[in-house]
């Protein structure tokens, strides 16, 4: 939801501008959320852990089946529209955000869905190229609007295997299954500790706070080679080893066995694997988080070489102001990072202040709390 609107406001809204641009009242509306992830980073495509949490800014999505063989979206957030006939829908064959779309049809088609002509209107509080996984949110939303509307069936697992298909596989980019697990399991209140090795999911309480945002406004894209290099470069690693993943593997044998590139990528995955579930210790147990968050700042920032100028300086602002932690989120080179324990006015004034000396946009800061996971709304 928009900031200052109620779920009913935003239902009313986009059901209301869906009829102006059909003619016609969807079927339903469906939204899911963004995430954040407090600790875990570039663990989950290397079977290792990972604490996501939803937030309250969420992909919404109105639609309406047709008779038609097409299909058909729009968008409040970007002008014009996309019309594709069904039997043009195929990896390659559709550009921009309507590839995301496009991507779920695609996916759930070949899952074995009769496929049915769609209008769909979509709307966004997420920020796009932010880390906090807009495109997530829209593959999640649309498959589960989908799933709803024509009653398939498919459980939570299925959506997120759908959804990761999507934009893995039909868009192209190299994204492993944090955003989507995160976004359709989570729970309002809560982290969610994943484990992408057993595939197992338990809720923790995230009684920590406040929780804040900073969105730096660097943009990143997840398409481009610099994440599928350090994917690569992990499975290297774990080849190295003689893992399949580095889960597997031990400090000892990163910092023994490996050098260079390759020990350093390896190093910040086990030694973030240790962090997640020390976090998940003091969370649980009403205990201090110490230095996990900040130390994955750090690693990331020097072994894993994801972080830039922006997120580094909004870090050290944070450290300055007293944070319990601060780190970037997402996939890096740009984006947002997650603050903890600072009042956001405090540190918005102090990120003006240090941003002010230096050329570029000055990044926004949002407090954040922990919201339910996709559902239907209307």
């Amino acid at each position: 939801m928009k900031n200052g609107q109620t779920l009913s406001d935003e239902v009313s809204k986009i059901t209301d501008r869906f009829a102006e641009l059909t003619g016609h009242q969807p079927d339903g509306v469906w939204e899911a959320p963004g995430r954040v992830n407090l600790i875990g980073e570039h663990t989950d495509y290397n079977g290792g852990l990972a604490l996501p949490f939803a937030i309250e800014r969420h992909t919404t999505i109105a639609l309406r089946s047709l008779e038609q063989a097409e299909l058909r979206c729009f968008s409040t957030d970007y002008p014009g529209w996309s019309l594709n006939p069904v039997s043009a829908i195929r990896p390659g064959a559709i550009d921009g955000w309507p590839a995301y779309v496009a991507g779920v049809f695609w996916a759930l088609v070949d899952k074995g869905w009769e496929p049915h002509g769609l209008e769909l209107l979509i709307s966004s509080s997420v920020p796009s190229g932010s880390g906090l996984s807009s495109s997530a949110a829209l593959t999640v939303s649309t498959a589960m609007s989908i799933n709803d509307r024509f009653e398939l069936g498919l459980g939570q697992d299925e959506l997120v295997d759908i959804a990761h298909r999507a934009e893995s596989e039909f868009v192209g980019a190299p994204v492993g299954r944090l955003d989507q697990t995160a976004i359709v399991g989570a729970r309002a209140s809560n982290a969610l500790l994943i484990d992408f090795e057993s595939h197992s999911i338990s809720h923790v309480p995230l009684k920590i706070g406040p929780l804040v945002v900073v969105d730096t406004k660097v943009k990143h894209a997840n398409v481009e080679g610099d994440y599928a290099q350090r994917r690569l470069e992990c499975e290297q690693a774990s080849n190295a080893l003689g893992y399949a993943s580095l889960r597997s593997a031990t400090l000892e044998e990163v910092e023994t066995r490996l050098s260079g590139t390759l020990q350093r990528r390896a190093r910040h995955v086990v030694t973030e694997n240790a962090r997640v579930m020390s976090t998940v210790d003091a969370l649980r147990s009403g205990t201090s988080v110490g230095d996990a968050i900040f130390a994955s700042h750090r690693s990331l920032r020097d072994d894993f070489e994801v972080s830039c100028f922006e997120l580094d300086a909004v870090v050290s602002v944070a450290e300055r102001c007293g944070a319990i932690g601060a780190r970037m989120v997402g996939g890096g080179f740009g984006g947002s990072a997650v603050v903890v324990g600072v009042e956001v006015e405090l540190l918005q004034r102090e990120i003006d202040s240090a941003f002010s000396k230096v050329a570029g946009v000055i990044p926004e800061a949002f407090e954040v709390k922990p919201s339910a996971g996709a559902r239907r709304i209307g």
